[in-house]
């Protein structure tokens, strides 16, 4: 019987694997880097990858300070492969990997979890062995398919290895708490997360464990179990060593960019504009959940009824996950930057609450309030099922100057009508919680598998069009800039800027926006700005500097009257081929004109 039980929790594991390596590794690297932070990670591992400079990352010249150095490790190991170019073309497996498998291990652990300690039942008694393997299953892909979880889980950035490590160390502490094994691992696998994003990790535990202790009036059992002074000393040695070996070599710009700008300040004050109302997470967390946000709505109602009363560590998961949950909302609640990439660290705990709240459904899903979580979780499915098919009305009205083609291209590719399919079969699968018990255990799986069908079928082709008319005018225009840059060119783009520039054209991009100094900054910067793999250089008559601007700013008084050779264009984006004489008289009228001198070297934290 135990072997039996241990083949199958192994057999659900694996296809709790398999369904995460659909949804985020199908088609990983059929499409381009999405502009703008991606090829910024993407750039500093591979330059890792190539100069065997493994302590500090650094991007178009420029070291890179604002995240720890394991995603560029993960991905610089693949970018360090033989023949990365040739079976990688894009660039995008090497720098998606690792976000990828981090939410696939993240899958395989919340259904393990499950697996191994089935909660009960609001009235004590624990479900059925299929009831409880449906679950396990359950609580994967309720993560797994929120929207949140599916956008950065595909894209080159820190999030969802910082989320997953957490999410893991997180369920290690609690099974340990619940009897399982030695903290140990736990601590480590912190240590690992501080190196992924910083020392945010070890707050957001510490939030989640005290408040975990406390709702359980068990902090001495949870503190003996766990032992967070030997582990904290762990967690140090693991993460510590790079900090002081950075600080170290890059002195003060290091200790003024990561602990004073991407910590500090990101946490007391607004950067990069991204102020918000304190209720700002509010919303996303019910968009996260979508389209079962009434099912984590269910759970957390569930989780706080309980009241205070301790329960038996086994049985305490649900009260964990909702202190899980709180701990990320409260957090960056306080923090005054906030984004919606922030919440991704607490998608796991909400898988959990939804898919306990699910279980509980099973036992009796017309009884009281439960009534209307069903009407509601079904009644948002088939609205989305409704809204797609009716596309032909709204999507016309999408505008966007990057994508001007986009509304035409999407209604042709029939994308959105499988899409309304998937939702439409969704929503019949609710129907099962009408039938008698044996056969509405798998209500909601049938559901989350109808919507998986979605990621694949019409999910991932939606990104592939994007990409195709987004971002492959950016590798073209790239291409060409290559094709006909002659020795010791620079390169510049102004206007709309795409660091993918940099890491497709695989050189050091002067970059300038719109602002109407524009030139001379540019102007000045040729002459003087000094970068790992660009030198300043004199203005002769023979100089010349590549120029990619968007056709919108190539419009604007201050760019329009500049003489250049037009050399190439792709969408949206024209390749000049400017004389460094014509560009200092230019740039000299200009001023004479009134408009404001350089100001290129005033401090500015997010320069690339």
């Amino acid at each position: 019987m135990v072997l039996r039980r241990l083949v199958s929790r192994r057999l659900v594991l694996l296809l709790v694997a398999i369904a995460g390596l659909a949804l985020f590794v199908w088609q990983l690297g059929s499409t381009g880097l999405v502009d703008e932070t991606p090829p910024l990670f993407a750039a500093a591992a591979r330059a890792m990858a190539r100069t065997g400079d493994w302590l500090t990352p650094r991007v178009n010249g420029l070291p890179r300070y604002d995240k720890p150095p394991l995603i560029y490790w993960l991905m610089g190991v693949t970018y360090a492969l033989p023949a990365q170019p040739q079976w990688d073309p894009l660039g995008t497996w090497a720098a998606r990997l690792p976000s990828a498998l981090s939410s696939v291990a993240v899958m395989v652990m919340l259904a393990a979890t499950l697996l191994r300690w089935p909660q009960p039942l609001p009235q004590g008694r624990m479900p059925s062995a299929p009831v409880q393997t449906i679950t396990a299953f359950s609580a994967a892909l309720a993560f797994a398919l929120s929207p949140l979880v599916l956008l950065w889980s595909r894209i080159a950035v820190s999030d969802s290895l910082f989320s997953a490590l957490l999410a893991i160390s997180l369920l290690l502490f609690w099974r340990c708490y619940a009897g399982a094994g030695r903290p140990w691992l736990a601590w480590l696998v912190l240590g690992l997360d501080v190196l992924a994003k910083g020392p945010v990790a070890v707050v957001l535990a510490a939030l989640c464990l005290g408040g975990f202790g406390w709702w359980q009036a068990d902090l001495k059992g949870l503190w003996g179990r766990l032992k967070p002074w030997p582990g904290l000393l762990l967690t140090a040695l693991v993460a510590l060593p790079w900090y002081g070996l950075e600080l170290l070599v890059e002195g003060q710009p290091f200790w003024n960019s990561f602990f004073g700008y991407h910590n500090l300040q990101r946490f007391t004050g607004v950067v990069n504009n991204h102020q918000q109302p304190w209720w700002f997470f509010l919303p996303v967390m019910l968009v996260a959940s979508l389209p079962f946000t009434p099912l984590l709505l269910l759970g957390l109602t569930s989780a706080l009824r309980q009241g205070r009363a301790p329960l038996p560590p086994q049985a305490s998961l649900l009260r964990f996950a909702c202190c899980w949950l709180l701990a990320v909302l409260l957090f960056f609640t306080l923090a005054a930057t906030k984004l919606p990439s922030y919440w991704i660290p607490a998608a796991p705990a909400a898988g959990l609450l939804m898919a306990l709240a699910a279980q509980r459904l099973v036992a009796a899903p017309w009884a009281g309030l439960d009534r209307w979580v069903v009407v509601f979780t079904l009644a948002l499915q088939a609205t989305f099922s409704a809204g797609l098919a009716a596309a032909d009305r709204w999507v016309p009205l999408i505008h966007e100057p990057e994508l001007p083609t986009l509304p035409a291209e999407l209604l042709a590719s029939g994308l959105l009508g499988r899409a309304a399919a998937c939702f439409g079969v969704a929503a019949l699968g609710g129907v099962l919680l009408a039938w008698p018990e044996p056969w509405r255990r798998g209500w909601l799986l049938l559901q989350q598998l109808a919507l998986g069908g979605f990621v694949v079928i019409a999910l991932v082709p939606m990104i592939e069009l994007g990409d195709r008319l987004r971002q492959r005018p950016v590798r073209q225009v790239a291409a060409a800039a290559v094709a006909q840059r002659r020795p010791q060119e620079p390169l510049a783009m102004v206007g709309i800027l795409k660091p993918s520039l940099h890491f497709y054209a695989d050189q050091v991009v002067v970059y300038e926006g719109v602002q109407a100094n524009g030139p001379l900054n540019l102007n000045d910067r040729l002459r003087r700005e000094r970068r790992r793999d660009q030198t300043p250089t004199p203005v002769t008559p023979a100089g010349t500097v590549l120029v990619v601007i968007d056709q919108r700013t190539a419009k604007l008084p201050h760019w329009r009257g500049l003489a250049h050779q037009p050399l190439a264009a792709a969408g949206l984006f024209d390749l000049w081929r400017v004389r460094r004489l014509d560009l200092e008289r230019w740039a000299a009228a200009l001023q004479l004109d009134g408009v404001p001198g350089p100001d290129w070297q005033r401090p500015r934290p997010e320069r690339y």
